[in-house]
């Protein structure tokens, strides 16, 4: 029996808020790759879940990884009132 290798990938996750209701997940980096939850921890979860099958889905089509290019900062910019 072979042991399958594992190997962890980071991409950035956008969370957003959305007005009607509920979280929308995407990853910048995976094109098509998004998700949402009525929370935000289920929209965390289902987009873990979207990526792991998206990535699933490059395997078997024999396409590459894309390595993570985005990555996400907090900016604070101070308003004039």
């Amino acid at each position: 029996m072979t042991a399958r290798r594992s190997t962890i990938h980071g991409f950035a996750v956008i969370v957003q808020r959305e007005p009607t209701g509920g979280f929308s997940a995407w990853v910048p980096d995976l094109p098509g790759c998004a998700s949402q939850g009525a929370t935000r921890d289920e929209a965390r979860a289902n987009i873990r879940e979207a990526i792991a099958c998206h990535l699933d889905g490059l395997r078997a089509d024999g396409l590459p990884i894309p390595a993570p290019r985005v990555s996400v900062e907090a900016v604070e910019v101070e308003g004039t009132e």
